[in-house]
């Protein structure tokens, strides 16, 4: 059963801003990496390429290949008023769920134009959610358009000019969809990748597209009054079984990442992880038993967010709280293009 007594402010933690890493490290495999061993609360340092160091046959590392796609676009109304569209997911190819912003004086029918381009954007209807549907027309193909027009969303918190927008996908990711990076996969390099293949780790990979929910802040007093917003995920068959086989054997499930986590174990079911095409919005947080997840690559995440409940809800609040604190005195390098940690 899950606790009903959490807070949020109990996902606090200080944190200098001096630490927020505005680019990433020069060579992915080379950031720093935080090894927790949940059992013994004890913490190791290293570099991330020591991670194969830690695997073994017959493992299986599964990570998530969602891409981050060009969702930010800059529109204007016919007032020559800016508006900032953020795409979030495609109901044809011309309509899409859009969050937009500044939301004030925006209203159904609105027309905007989008510069040094041909398309035009209507606002259709404003869901529940806060977000809009959004109806794009123009010349030629609007699918190729719209991409042409967007630019990756890096998070706010990235504030450098020239953070480079290669780093923020990972070398595997081939999947459009995501409005955020996989951020724990952003360290991976094809060689890594290889050496792991080499220890006798099979390399899995799913698809759940990061949704704006995934990083926004919990902003309910009660953690479990937060709702989560969908995310559209796919778990093959060949993943599954892969997974399933691997555990037969004795070996472990690494989840590569908070977003490959929440699918992981969403898609468990009796004994044993099943296939999955569809959308979830499994929240977890202490309390939540894993069945599917032995082993935990993350990075580390905003203070309140449902990431970190989710490697809270992993590893003992306290003990990640004190890993938190550990790294911020050795000065680790935090969020999206920062270091990471490794749970065991």
């Amino acid at each position: 059963m899950l606790s009903t007594r959490l807070r949020t402010s109990d996902f606090e933690y200080e944190l200098p801003s001096k630490l927020i890493a505005q680019r990433p490290a020069e060579h992915r495999d080379q950031s720093r990496l935080l090894i927790l061993e949940r059992r013994t609360g004890t913490i190791e340092h290293g570099l991330f390429s020591d991670i194969a160091a830690e695997l073994r046959e017959p493992d299986v590392l599964v990570a998530n290949r969602s891409k981050v796609i060009p969702a930010r676009i800059a529109a204007k109304k016919a007032t020559g008023g800016e508006v900032e569209l953020l795409l979030v997911r495609p109901l044809s190819e011309s309509v899409w769920v859009s969050m937009a912003k500044p939301g004030r004086r925006l209203s159904p029918g609105m027309k905007l134009s989008i510069p040094d381009s041909t398309l035009e954007a209507e606002l259709d209807e404003q869901l529940p959610s806060g977000m809009w549907t959004v109806h794009f027309t123009g010349s030629g193909d609007i699918g190729t358009q719209i991409r042409a027009a967007g630019r990756v969303p890096l998070p706010p918190y990235i504030t450098d000019p020239d953070a480079p927008l290669d780093r923020y996908q990972t070398v595997y990711g081939d999947r459009d969809g995501s409005v955020a990076a996989p951020t724990a996969g952003l360290h991976f390099s094809e060689s890594l990748l290889e050496s792991i293949r080499n220890c006798g780790v099979d390399v899995r990979f799913l698809t759940l597209h990061v949704g704006p929910g995934t990083f926004q802040p919990v902003k309910t007093e009660q953690v479990e009054d937060h709702v989560l917003h969908p995310e559209w995920g796919e778990l093959t068959a060949g993943t599954a079984d892969a997974i399933n086989a691997a555990r037969e054997r004795g070996g472990r499930v690494i989840a590569i990442g908070t977003t490959t986590t929440r699918l992981l174990e969403f898609a468990f079911h009796g004994d044993a992880v099943r296939p999955f095409v569809g959308e979830t919005s499994l929240f977890i947080y202490p309390g939540y038993r894993f069945r599917a997840v032995d082993v935990l690559v993350t990075n580390f995440h905003l203070p309140r967010s449902t990431l970190l409940m989710l490697v809270c809800a992993f590893a003992e609040r306290d003990l990640v709280l004190h890993a938190y604190r550990e790294a911020v005195r050795l000065e680790y390098r935090f969020y999206s293009f920062g270091d990471a940690m490794l749970i065991l």
